[in-house]
């Protein structure tokens, strides 16, 4: 079966709204963390707000540090949550899910393929966590208090769930990688 896996830019207070805007360095070893994302997954999940936001993006990247992702992203099958769009038709091999996500989500995860990641999306991350669908939460912590307002991956109302950390390492530039699994 495969799995749902998250992977998000965070800091120390929380936040995961708006990386670009607060975080200062990308180092190799974060590099490699996201390379392996695109070896070990080839279906992406996104929520309303990141699809919106990278679907005008993202097909016009065809050069440069980026334009590997790009294809990549580009290429693969995309499944975009949200109850308010009516169409997804303006990226390629994106589809709508609407409707019942646990039956969406488990049926994903029946077929056949690699890993489904998660793309961006923190509301759509914590519906998965909340849902007991996401089978694994990569959370890159960078040292650094984002601040402003800006919103948490969790919210202050969200019920109690426990993860095991089951990896950690910092890297270069003080961020550390650590991986954590839902205990069911």
């Amino acid at each position: 079966m495969r799995k749902v896996v998250s992977g998000l830019f965070v800091s120390l207070d929380g936040v995961a709204q708006s990386p670009n805007e607060w975080q200062f360095a990308f180092d190799e070893e974060m590099g490699a963390a996201l390379a392996d994302t695109l070896e070990t997954a080839d279906t992406i999940l996104l929520g309303r707000v990141t699809f919106t936001e990278w679907a005008g993006y993202w097909p016009t990247v065809t050069s440069g540090e980026d334009a590997g992702f790009a294809k990549w992203i580009n290429e693969s099958p995309k499944y975009v949550v949200s109850s308010t769009l009516d169409s997804v038709d303006d990226w390629a091999n994106s589809t709508l899910i609407k409707g019942d996500l646990v039956t969406a989500i488990e049926e994903l995860k029946a077929g056949e393929g690699k890993d489904i990641t998660v793309a961006g999306s923190p509301t759509l991350v914590r519906s998965l966590l909340e849902l007991d669908l996401l089978d694994e939460l990569v959370l890159l912590i960078h040292p650094v208090v984002a601040g402003e307002g800006r919103n948490k991956l969790f919210t202050d109302d969200m019920a109690l769930k426990k993860l095991r950390l089951v990896g950690a390492r910092p890297t270069s530039s003080g961020v550390i990688i650590a991986t954590y699994r839902p205990e069911r």
